[in-house]
């Protein structure tokens, strides 16, 4: 199966992402964790990426599009994948169909403050890139599962977050709209307890 998962930053795509790719068997695609990759490792496209992410933009088209036309070439996407973080814009979407069709969009949804409140209070761990929320951590510096050194990532502060979710209402909400007339789109309240809405997601999909 092909799926798309859909929502604003901090909705818990990739979470729940995670959970349903293990169900089906498929695998996870974040586009984000491929990115910041590149990002740390200072490739040509991750250094052509970071000036857009620090300030909470769009990478651009051409960068993502290519990114995922390659790793969807790979062998262990042939029985389907779980796009996290692609498309974010109607062109992207419309290369995807000429890519590798999906063959259902999850969309997410979660109240802005909510989200403010998640991703202002998340860390990740620079090892093993576990995401954990402080409200939750006996030591917001360390990572509860390798131990190694948690971050505060640049994207996560609050000013980035408002300019995140306006370009994301602004630029990836219209995929609501264009996935819902081509009959695909599934939307999932996500302002839940993560296995509620992990179920409420294998639910729809059926």
């Amino acid at each position: 199966m092909k799926l798309i998962f859909l929502g604003p930053p901090g909705a818990g795509k990739g979470t729940q992402a995670l959970g349903v790719g293990s169900r089906l068997n498929v695998p996870h695609i974040s586009t984000g964790n491929m990115l910041r990759a590149a990002v740390r490792n200072e490739t040509p496209m991750g250094l052509a990426a970071k000036k857009y992410m620090d300030a909470g933009k769009l990478v651009p088209d051409e960068v993502l599009i290519e990114m995922v036309r390659e790793r969807l070439s790979m062998a262990d996407c042939r029985k389907g994948y779980l796009l996290d973080g692609f498309p974010r814009t109607v062109e992207q979407a419309e290369a995807l169909e000429e890519i590798a069709p999906p063959d259902c969009v999850v969309n997410i949804t979660v109240p802005d403050e909510k989200l403010l409140e998640r991703l202002t209070g998340r860390r990740v761990c620079t090892k093993c890139s576990g995401t954990f929320h402080i409200s939750k951590l006996t030591d917001e510096r360390i990572c509860p599962v390798c131990g190694w050194t948690l971050m505060h990532r640049e994207d996560d502060q609050p000013v980035t977050i408002r300019e995140r979710l306006r370009v994301y209402h602004e630029q990836t909400a219209p995929l609501i709209g264009y996935y819902e007339g081509k009959g695909k789109l599934r939307t999932v309240d996500g302002d839940c307890k993560p296995e509620d809405v992990l179920e409420s997601i294998l639910s729809a999909l059926e």
